[in-house]
């Protein structure tokens, strides 16, 4: 049976659980958090992003949920710089020409300030002049940083990025730093 762990990375935690950068100190990874064996992250999430990871002990379950021919949805909450406009909503949605290409078509909606965020360790920087807001955006691709190529593509830089669910498995209230089983099967 394949077991799973839903994982809520915090910021400037590694998806890894071994730093092999050459930075002077050492950065925190997933070990400082999760000590079952076995274990292996299905995709990434970078070091300046937060919410859920999901860790597999099996291989076949890992390519499922990372690979991108599977193309298992990704649902993330973005803080941006600005207010988007119908025009940037739809162009998201679309599909944006980046360096690497056209993405794939996303959903992408503004949403309230989530109300069941935690604060973040350092706070978003704050402009009283730029007002910002939140998008829920759903990609079925994983490209490098995608997700904030896109919002700045369209004029909107990304100040936080949280993923909150990937296939059916969801965030839900899991704070920063925490983890659980699943046995939802999520693909």
């Amino acid at each position: 049976m394949n077991r799973v762990i839903l994982f809520n990375k915090p910021f400037g935690v590694l998806s890894q659980f071994t730093d092999k950068g050459t930075e002077g100190s050492p950065r925190p990874t997933l070990s400082a958090y999760i000590d079952e064996k076995g274990f292996y992250p299905a995709g990434r999430l970078d070091r300046d992003s937060e919410g859920l990871m999901v860790l597999t002990d099996s291989g076949p379950l890992q390519a499922r949920i990372s690979h991108p021919k599977y193309k298992l949805p990704k649902t993330y909450w973005v803080q941006v710089e600005g207010t988007p406009d119908e025009t940037a909503l739809k162009a998201l949605s679309g599909g944006v020409i980046l360096k690497d290409g056209k993405t794939a078509p996303a959903k992408a909606s503004l949403i309230p300030s989530p109300a069941e965020l935690w604060v973040r360790d350092p706070p978003v920087r704050f402009r009283k002049s730029v007002p910002d807001a939140w998008l829920s955006i759903t990609i079925s691709e994983g490209r490098n940083r995608q997700v904030r190529r896109m919002t700045a593509h369209v004029g909107f830089p990304t100040l936080r990025l949280i993923r909150v669910q990937i296939g059916q498995w969801h965030l839900n209230k899991m704070q920063p730093g925490t983890w659980r089983f699943s046995t939802e099967t999520g693909v």
